[in-house]
């Protein structure tokens, strides 16, 4: 067995890599508890706790299409801007963008400066278009 790993470590390299590549997000996600939410479940939590629904995108993003009501802070402006959003620090904030990637970074930011409850929005603006919910331009 040791012979062939260490004839073969290139392999056993790649494997590691592959392994740790899948399982950064859930183990960050877990760590900074960053729940996920469903489009489903986004206008609940808006309606019931007043949750901040927060698009990380940039504003040429942002005009092109965002969810009803959200502000946009700019993931690269989010931690300039983590003024606006100190009222919201014991609230629900959700998080999101077009796909979700900005939005999981986002979460992490606000999550190290003491955010209670951050959510990111799964499958982003895409799934809540997909849904066929409202847009506004």
């Amino acid at each position: 067995m040791i012979p062939f790993v260490l004839k073969n470590w290139y392999l056993f390299l790649a494997l590691a890599v592959i392994l740790g590549l899948l399982l950064y997000e859930p183990i960050a996600r877990a760590r900074y508890q960053i729940r996920k939410l469903s489009v489903l479940e986004l206008p609940r939590l808006v309606s019931r706790r007043q949750a901040a629904v927060v698009d990380v995108s940039e504003p040429h993003e942002y005009n092109k299409g965002h969810l009803p009501g959200a502000m946009n802070v700019p993931l690269s402006r989010l931690n300039k801007d983590l003024e606006r959003l100190k009222k919201y620090r014991a609230k629900p904030v959700v998080l999101y963008c077009r796909s979700g990637h900005r939005s999981f970074q986002g979460a992490k930011i606000l999550r190290r400066q003491g955010f209670e409850e951050v959510y990111e929005l799964a499958g982003g603006l895409l799934a809540w278009e997909k849904e066929n919910l409202p847009v506004e331009r």
